[in-house]
């Protein structure tokens, strides 16, 4: 994927996010920018949980294992985030709903972009 290609991943995922702070209680962001750096900051975590424990326990992996991986990594972006507030609850709502959203909008992982590269 060339940087055109993830700048308008990146954008439909900020997209994506602020939908979900309109819809799940308990999970807000501030605005557009702060749910772009979201999106940038959850994809980098994932990156890192994928590379060290494997594609199960990551945000993109499947079953009940990635998608408290996936809650946890977006319950733990927001300290990262400035103008982002999730509760526990609202992280575990917010990667359910994003997991819907996959469902119909589906996307290779991060580490996966990267490893077919080399």
């Amino acid at each position: 994927m060339n940087f055109l290609g993830h700048v308008v991943r990146f954008i439909v995922s900020a997209l994506v996010l602020m939908v979900v702070g309109f819809i799940v209680p308990g999970f807000s962001v501030g605005g557009f920018w702060s749910a772009f750096f979201l999106a940038l900051v959850i994809a980098a975590l994932g990156w890192v949980v994928e590379g060290i424990f494997g594609k199960k326990v990551t945000p993109f992996g499947r079953g009940i294992v990635g998608f408290i991986a996936s809650a946890l990594v977006i319950w733990v972006a927001q300290f990262i985030v400035g103008g982002v507030a999730v509760s526990l609850l609202g992280a575990v709502l917010a990667a359910l709903v994003i997991g819907i959203i996959d469902l119909f909008i589906p996307v290779s992982t991060p580490y996966e972009a990267g490893r077919r590269r080399t």
